[in-house]
């Protein structure tokens, strides 16, 4: 027989919150003015929805190193005369190992018509300097145009050894020297043809250079240039 003592309290309302483990019948309603304590979470209900939480910040971004167009200003650029000239000097001019096919494509872009600009120069000198004659004027406005062109077409076979090397500030030259290209092509026509002779005397050496601009740009190429800098 139990005594008063034993005899079970009745539960006051607020006392306690429920047991963990200890899942309440379907509809269950906890006393009148029980309140949780502090970070109590009620479970789920069968069939209740709930709101998936939202994603973290950054995701649905590109993971580093995938590929995909990224533009930094090079901060390998040249500190001194010996930085800007190739590596072993231009007997290694055609060899391409271990450089991807779209930077193969735009490095001989850049030689081939680099040379031939200068080869064309050359013989379009004495062509104008044949002009001074009879159109002296025109033909100094022309002899400009020639110069600019030959430095454009020096330039570039330099600046494309260079980034086959992997500098990028070669590669930001090289970009800049297309720009400069437009310009001389627009001189040029405008001057009746200028010297029509080299990369940057013609439209169409602007549209190769151009080609030449983007196969540097590409993915691919962006993803070798960043496997260079990390090796150094």
């Amino acid at each position: 027989m139990s005594t008063p003592d034993e005899t079970p309290q009745p539960q006051q309302p607020g006392s306690q919150p429920p047991q963990p483990g200890n899942v309440p019948p379907a509809g269950y309603q906890p006393p009148q003015g029980y309140q949780p304590p502090q970070g109590y979470q009620p479970p789920s209900q069968p069939g209740q929805y709930s709101q998936p939480a939202p994603p973290p910040p950054g995701a649905g971004q590109p993971a580093p190193g995938q590929p995909g167009f990224h533009f930094e200003m090079p901060t390998d650029g040249p500190r001194n005369f010996n930085d800007v000239m190739p590596q072993g000097g231009f007997s290694g001019m055609f060899k391409t190992q271990g450089l991807p096919t779209e930077l193969k494509v735009s490095y001989f872009i850049w030689v081939i018509s680099g040379l031939l600009g200068l080869l064309f120069g050359l013989i379009g000198f004495f062509a104008v300097v044949a002009a001074f004659a009879f159109a002296p004027a025109f033909a100094a406005i022309a002899l400009i145009l020639l110069l600019l062109a030959l430095a454009v077409a020096a330039a570039q076979v330099v600046l494309a050894m260079k980034m086959k090397e992997g500098k990028e500030w070669a590669r930001l030259a090289l970009t800049i020297v297309a720009a400069v290209s437009l310009l001389l092509a627009i001189f040029g026509a405008a001057n009746g043809g200028g010297s029509g002779m080299g990369l940057g005397g013609n439209w169409f050496g602007f549209l190769v250079s151009a080609v030449a601009v983007v196969l540097m740009w590409l993915p691919n190429s962006q993803l070798w240039f960043k496997a260079v800098k990390g090796q150094v």
